[in-house]
């Protein structure tokens, strides 16, 4: 396995997966839902954008919605909505055309807008440290596999579990590499708890996406504000 730095690097390509249907959400794009003002989808890249290089949206339908945050999109490449291991495969196939220095993909959920910002470094070195093949991430004992690390060399094995074999369960696929899971802490806001790995389903999920958001704010402000000048 190649040894992949800890942190933002050229070997690390990202990809932000929002091609699903949103049905709980009642359709449309969750990503482009507001936040603290402002579109979810703008969160999602503000905290994957410096943890990797070449990034990548994965959505479907027309592009042109998405020209104001100024990344490529790139539409499945396995027709009929396939679910996340298609977003996967989409990004690892977009990586060896449009940036083939990179070994690696990263992926990220558009609808976790509080996902850490030391994700990749952790996955990273922990893939290292085991000599995996793949890293996910984890918390308050579940998995979480669209946030993961996935070796571009490995897409054509993808395509076939996908194509060929109509396997639509990214655990399934896993299970047949070295895997390494790493756990993340809930994050301690004066609303509560907060799983870094939150996810807006529905409209109430986003209704306290929108608590957590604010207790967040107020807390690093008050953060800023003790700190020395």
């Amino acid at each position: 396995m190649p040894d992949i730095p800890a942190g933002r690097a050229t070997a690390l390509a990202g990809v932000l997966l929002a091609g699903g249907r949103s049905r709980r959400m009642g359709g449309g794009d969750k990503c482009l839902r507001p936040l603290a003002g402002r579109p979810m989808l703008a969160h999602i890249i503000a905290r994957a954008r410096p943890q990797v290089g070449p990034l990548v949206l994965n959505v479907n339908g027309d592009s042109a919605r998405f020209a104001d945050f100024g990344i490529p999109v790139a539409g499945d490449v396995v027709a009929g909505f396939a679910g996340p291991l298609a977003g996967i495969l989409t990004g690892l196939e977009w990586a060896a055309q449009h940036a083939p220095q990179c070994t690696h993909v990263a992926s990220f959920a558009c609808d976790a807008p509080f996902f850490p910002e030391d994700l990749v470094a952790r996955l990273a070195a922990a893939m290292a440290e085991a000599d995996a093949e793949l890293a996910c991430a984890a918390s308050a004992g579940r998995a979480h596999p669209v946030f993961a690390l996935w070796p571009v060399a490995l897409r054509a094995s993808l395509r076939q579990a996908l194509v060929g074999e109509g396997l639509r369960k990214i655990d399934a696929w896993t299970a047949r590499y070295r895997l390494v899971t790493v756990d993340f802490p809930a994050i301690a806001t004066v609303a509560g708890p907060l799983d870094p790995f939150f996810n807006v389903n529905t409209p109430a999920d986003l209704a306290a996406a929108e608590d957590f958001a604010a207790a967040l704010a107020v807390q690093g402000a008050a953060q800023g504000a003790a700190m020395p000048s």
